[in-house]
């Protein structure tokens, strides 16, 4: 099998030139998960052959010197065998490898949710709404085309985008909470009118989930807020940051960072 190779071709995936180079991969793959005591019935059930073509392939295997038969059902493979494993599995990393980054990668989707049904191959509008790209088939600002169909409120998948999503980064609303050491929180009324004009609400530290649940908010961001509250203003959100002063710096440097809008207000007056 193997001995018959050119060991100046070039290494690629081989196992995918045809059906049989593929099904001898899966069959020494098999007997090397399997060795020393090998069931060729349980290798055709895998492979989904039958097992007098799985014991063809072994004889092949042994002939080549990839396997070694050690008695009535039981083989090892060879140095050999494992070098050729190997090399055709390094092959077919670097094959899809190459597919990821050069083939699907070339090909730019996005996900959108559809606001009603669309099937592949339509122009759509692209919108965002609620910080969510949504597919409009009545179009819009920027539109797309549908490679992914779907039913009103399914993800879709869009492509060939030309011109510009139309919507305003959102502000972001930063009241500061203070420590357990520092003195008591603020009035929960106070919390309650400054939510009422955002879109989310989002907690950093202990006493600003315990502020936000005293008050009767639940909070929509709770863990890795730095993160999700900069990326909610970003996709046209307006958010409440109820922050604990030791946690007050870190989030506001995160905000910065992304070139967010914020604004530190008084948690003590409306």
């Amino acid at each position: 099998m193997g001995t018959s190779e050119d060991p100046d071709e070039p290494a690629g995936p081989r196992v995918l030139d045809n059906r049989r180079d593929a099904t001898r991969y899966r069959v020494l793959v098999e007997i090397a998960a399997r060795q020393p005591a090998v069931s060729q019935e349980e290798i055709a059930d895998v492979i989904g052959v039958t097992s007098q073509a799985v014991s063809d392939y072994v004889r092949d295997l042994v002939d080549g010197g990839f396997v070694e038969k050690r008695g009535r059902g039981r083989y090892e493979v060879t140095k050999e065998g494992v070098d050729w494993i190997i090399t055709r599995t390094d092959a077919l990393s670097d094959f899809v490898s190459r597919v990821s980054d050069d083939v699907l990668g070339s090909v730019d989707v996005d996900a959108a949710v559809a606001t009603d049904a669309v099937a592949e191959g339509d122009d759509v509008g692209l919108e965002m709404r609620d910080g969510v790209l949504h597919a409009v088939p009545e179009g819009g600002s920027a539109t797309a085309v549908v490679v992914t169909g779907g039913e009103a409120g399914e993800a879709v998948g869009v492509t060939d985008f030309e011109g510009v999503v139309e919507y305003d980064p959102g502000v972001v609303t930063v009241v500061s909470v203070p420590a357990v050491t520092e003195g008591s929180p603020p009035s929960p009324e106070v919390i309650t009118d400054r939510a009422a004009d955002a879109d989310l609400i989002a907690v950093g530290g202990t006493e600003a989930y315990a502020l936000a649940t005293r008050t009767g908010i639940r909070p929509d961001i709770r863990f890795g807020s730095a993160t999700g509250v900069s990326q909610a203003a970003l996709r046209g959100l307006d958010v409440l940051l109820l922050v604990s002063t030791d946690e007050l710096s870190r989030h506001t440097t995160r905000l910065r960072e992304d070139g967010v809008r914020y604004e530190v207000r008084d948690s003590f007056t409306p």
